[in-house]
């Protein structure tokens, strides 16, 4: 059993809590998930199961689609909803439109973030919250990412809050960019809500929430519910190959570069829709291709 479960992801569940359920109700152990979301946040969370796990540090890499509420006015320990104020300011007269996208451009391309102190990036072996919880202070490592588009939607603004819409790279802290839109703007500020809305090409309306798995399992058609592998990889360049060249590619032989070009490096090798393999350029020859990954189930 092959693909990928375009999973819904509900609150108050962690993403593992998710790969767990998961492997009880396909009855295998080969699951796994292609980007972490926060237990409070709910949203696309793509679910690779069979040969499809070895997609998933390519799944990872994609571009991630959020829709983010920015809360003007108070900062949270957290960074979002859920933690104690440390700061306030009252928001007299509350930024316009322009002002607010004036300060969201600013953001765009790649930027430097501090990561929260309470998420689960490591410092000398130990995650972040584990010493926010424990009150000490740790000096926390800055990181590079990418925001491919980010604009504020006109939904109805509300309690000094606002929409936006991140498109980004992974490793992107939301939370800690709605409060560095706050600063922008001239006021603390904390993330009010979030849901993830695209992840990997596969859209909200692509997903299924775990009602719909289970009742697809009591009718035995779950299998029904998996995307093909190829889903989690559109973003990526593709060659067809032939019948002949096929059993050479399971075999994970090195072959002749192709002579047409390839939109990207690593590329996918497809046979009637079948992927294949990943392959890239040889390291050490340039006319030749060789295999990154295999998909022999």
């Amino acid at each position: 059993m092959n693909g990928i479960l375009p999973l819904w992801k509900p609150t108050a569940m962690t993403s593992h809590d998710c790969v767990i359920k998961v492997r009880k109700i396909y009855g295998t152990k080969k699951v796994g998930h292609t980007g972490t979301l926060d237990p409070q946040v709910e949203g696309v969370l793509p679910i690779c199961i069979g040969q499809a796990t070895k997609l998933v540090p390519f799944m990872q890499e994609a571009k991630k689609t959020y829709i983010a509420r920015v809360a003007l006015g108070k900062a949270t320990e957290t960074e979002d909803a859920e933690g104690a104020v440390i700061a306030e300011k009252e928001v007299i007269t509350p930024p316009t439109d322009d002002e607010i996208t004036y300060a969201l451009k600013r953001f765009e391309g790649v930027i430097t973030q501090i990561p929260p102190m309470y998420s689960a990036v490591k410092v000398n072996g130990k995650k972040l919250y584990e010493y926010a919880r424990a009150n000490q202070e740790v000096e926390r490592p800055s990181r590079k990412v990418t925001i491919h588009e980010i604009t504020k939607l006109n939904d109805k603004d509300k309690d000094n809050t606002f929409q936006i819409k991140v498109v980004c790279s992974k490793g992107t802290y939301i939370r800690t960019l709605c409060v560095d839109i706050g600063k922008q703007l001239g006021y603390p500020a904390h993330m009010a809500h979030l849901i993830r809305v695209e992840s990997c090409t596969i859209a909200a309306e692509d997903t299924v929430d775990f009602a719909t798995i289970e009742q697809a399992k009591a009718e035995q058609k779950e299998r029904s519910l998996l995307m093909p592998m190829v889903s989690g990889l559109k973003g990526m360049g593709r060659i067809e190959v032939t019948d002949e060249e096929k059993g050479k590619i399971l075999h994970g032989q090195v072959l002749d570069k192709p002579t047409s070009p390839i939109a990207t490096d690593p590329f996918l090798m497809i046979n009637h829709d079948q992927l294949l393999g990943i392959y890239q350029t040889h390291p050490r020859d340039s006319n030749k291709i060789k295999p990154v990954r295999i998909f022999n189930g």
